[in-house]
């Protein structure tokens, strides 16, 4: 991550509310300052509390089931890029609580990386049950965060081969994440 100059794909796993902190500290690490984005699913907007206000207004672009916004989510994932920011994108699309193992992926940020000719940055976050335990006496997780090697696209590949390549790419080095973590 400290050698992506202009603007990446973050693909992380999605086991919690908060993870992403861990995703924005990890980020952080580039030699050049990036900003991140996030995004979340379109019904997260509507949540209530401290918690829907930080989905409303903490970078996070709306990935929505009306094809109008998703045109609006693609131009500005393009211009975020262009101006080198990095987008977090959740492969596996859906939060599964705790879930330490790698999920099978949607292609969406593949595709964005290829459409983009801009790199992934896979990052999986690996848990461990720490000695301590937390209010309701389970243990308290601690978490290792593994920014895996920047999968660029193959431009000698069709776009469709291309992103099924870097999709391939993506769940190896999360395999292998899991598999040391």
């Amino acid at each position: 991550i400290r050698d992506i100059k202009g603007g990446a794909i973050i693909t992380s796993n999605h086991f919690g509310f908060f993870e992403s902190l861990n995703v924005k500290l990890a980020s952080e690490k580039a030699k050049k300052k990036h900003k991140l984005y996030k995004v979340v699913r379109e019904g997260n907007f509507f949540m209530t509390g401290l918690f829907g206000f930080l989905l409303r207004n903490c970078r996070t672009l709306p990935l929505s089931s009306n094809l109008h916004t998703m045109k609006k989510l693609d131009l500005s994932i393009t211009e975020l890029l262009k101006k080198d920011n990095f987008i977090l994108i959740y492969p596996e699309q859906a939060m599964w609580w705790n879930y330490r193992k790698p999920r099978p992926m949607q292609d969406g940020a593949f595709y964005l990386a290829v459409r983009n000719n801009t790199p992934i940055v896979p990052i999986f976050i690996t848990m461990e049950d720490s000695d301590r335990l937390d209010g309701d006496g389970f243990p308290v997780q601690e978490y290792t965060v593994h920014i895996l090697p920047a999968i660029y696209p193959d431009k000698d590949l069709s776009r469709n081969d291309a992103k099924n390549d870097m999709k391939n790419k993506n769940g190896t080095y999360s395999t292998y994440a899991t598999n040391k973590g």
